[in-house]
């Protein structure tokens, strides 16, 4: 019987020490997420001095502030979108070609061959930022200036072959939905 209790004992002092040594690891850890937390908003005071709830309120304000500069940022590119079409349409589309692409896959590698006219510059770079968005590598882009039109070229690879399709498409419709968009 006396065996059974010491047993039991170990046993209750064992268990007790593996939720002692879980509790310190949960705390260690959220000190470290914290930290890391903390280090991520910009100082307003000093931090050494704050404590863990002072400082979360602190992180929280700065995520509201980041949400609203985002909805302003988010109404003025809307607002401008706006002036940029209806000055479009004023001025009929400001005598810029329609742009056209074409685009090649053989497995891995991806050719865009994109024709513009003059003045539809940012045409080309929106271009690269979506093939760099969609994770494609940029081997090389060249172009041609030929009276009224530029010829853009430009060869990438491609993770997968499934990733075509989706940058086939995306390339498209900024090309044939931009179409009616002026450059400045």
């Amino acid at each position: 019987m006396m065996e059974n209790n010491q047993a039991a004992a170990t046993a209750s002092s064992s268990t007790r020490a593996d939720r002692k040594l879980i509790e310190r690891n949960r705390r260690n850890k959220m000190k470290a997420l914290s930290c890391t937390l903390n280090s991520l908003v910009p100082q307003q005071s000093s931090r050494e001095l704050n404590s863990l709830p002072d400082q979360l309120h602190e992180a929280t304000n700065h995520i509201k502030k980041l949400q609203m500069n985002l909805e302003k940022m988010k109404e003025k590119k809307k607002m401008l979108l706006d002036i940029q079409r209806r000055t479009c349409y004023v001025n009929g589309g400001g005598g810029s070609k329609s742009p056209k692409i074409e685009i090649q896959q053989m497995g891995l590698t991806f050719v865009v061959s994109l024709i513009t006219g003059l003045d539809t510059h940012f045409m080309f770079k929106e271009t690269i930022r979506i093939l760099l968005e969609e994770g494609a590598d940029v081997v090389s882009a060249n172009y041609i200036v030929s009276e009224d039109s530029v010829f853009h070229t430009i060869h990438c690879q491609v993770e997968e072959s499934s990733n075509g399709e989706r940058i086939s498409e995306r390339l498209k419709r900024f090309i044939y939905d931009s179409s009616y968009i002026c450059a400045f």
